[in-house]
């Protein structure tokens, strides 16, 4: 693919920067060189100290390689397409040039010659055609070059499937490693133990997510939980706790005419959920129809709410690092056919899951574009 994608790059150098960093070689490259470095500390992680730690960034690693492989082989699609086109028209210009030359061939008869307008409509024609002749050589020298790129994209696509039948494999590897490695995971500070029949009883008695949450905050006094320091200067530097895109705002009504005190976020199938910040795992578990939940305690008198996740990592009471997997997102992952067909639409197992993310100050909800940055306002 290296090889290939070097060879596409010269054809492509004369091209503006912008339009040469989102080339199919150019975004093929940065896939390949995503899984190359994931497959790297996929291995590395099977003797890492902090095993959870290494395999969080190798699941985020191919991810960013998924992505990656999956702009390329779009731009693929859209480049093939394009020349395409441009075949096809350039195919009925040359036809009907054709068309006129033959009709304007010079008539070197004895016949043209004495007719009084022969030697001058001779001349003309002559003229006429050894002016158009280089432009006939230029336009299928340009035929050859996108014949040859067309080729190249092709043999390009080929090697990115074999590339990218690894990475789907890996990445699947690398996420069921991870799930069993938080079941194992015992070196985690713990602040508090809670009390499971408390804890069910708030559940049961919770009609709704807001409630769970409001009656959550006030087991904080009851339980005697340590205070935790003071971060109201991070407030806005949060980033996400998944990449994908904001589908509805805070307080926004959905079809049904319900506003939801937080953001409904969609990510791709699968996708790994990670805290923002250093918090206390306040509760995880399935909760009415929001699917599981996981409630974190980054500071005192606030909460994040996650829901919507399939899997949930942690354990109740213990402190896990910023950027530490707490989730994973529902979802099937896609086999190669699936995959390329979605990449070159742009469409299907896109952005399919939604997480739904409360912050909660002082046990009500607040606006969460006061505490992440970049917010998609």
């Amino acid at each position: 693919m290296r090889l290939l994608a070097a060879v596409l790059g010269l054809a492509l150098a004369g091209a503006p920067l912008a339009a040469q960093q989102d080339s199919p070689a150019a975004l093929a490259e940065t896939a390949l060189a995503q899984f190359d470095a994931a497959h790297e500390k996929l291995e590395a992680a099977q003797s890492a100290t902090d095993r959870v730690k290494a395999l969080t960034g190798v699941v985020q690693a191919y991810e960013e390689g998924l992505e990656a492989m999956r702009a390329g082989l779009r731009q693929v699609s859209l480049r093939e397409a394009e020349i395409a086109r441009e075949f096809e028209d350039e195919s009925g210009q040359v036809a009907a040039l054709l068309g006129i030359l033959i009709n304007l061939k010079p008539d070197a008869s004895p016949e043209a010659l004495v007719h009084p307008d022969g030697p001058l409509g001779q001349a003309r024609a002559g003229m006429l055609v050894s002016s158009v002749t280089p432009a006939m050589q230029a336009q299928a020298e340009d035929l050859r070059v996108k014949l040859q790129e067309v080729q190249i994209l092709r043999e390009l696509q080929d090697e990115a499937l074999q590339t990218l039948s690894r990475g789907l494999s890996e990445v699947q590897r690398a996420r069921t490693e991870l799930s069993q490695a938080m079941s194992d995971r015992t070196d985690l500070p713990h602040r508090f133990t809670t009390d499971p029949e408390r804890m069910q009883t708030l559940i049961d008695s919770s009609a709704t997510l807001e409630a769970f949450a409001s009656g959550l905050a006030v087991m904080d006094v009851v339980d005697g939980i340590a205070p935790l320091p003071s971060f109201k200067e991070d407030m806005g530097n949060w980033p996400m706790p998944a990449p994908g895109r904001l589908v509805r705002s805070y307080e926004e009504e959905d079809g049904a005419g319900v506003a939801r005190p937080g953001w409904l976020w969609a990510t791709r199938p699968l996708t790994l959920v990670t805290t923002p910040w250093p918090a206390t795992v306040r509760y995880k578990g399935p909760f009415l129809d929001y699917g599981n939940v996981i409630v974190l305690e980054p500071a005192n008198d606030v909460l994040l709410v996650l829901a919507g996740l399939d899997e949930v990592y942690g354990d109740v009471g213990a402190v896990v690092p910023a950027g530490t997997a707490v989730g994973l997102m529902g979802g099937a992952s896609p086999d190669l056919d699936d995959f390329v067909e979605n990449a070159v639409q742009g469409t299907g197992a896109a952005l399919s899951e939604t997480l739904y993310i409360e912050i909660r100050e002082g046990g009500k909800p607040v606006n969460p574009e006061r505490w992440f940055a970049n917010a998609p306002l």
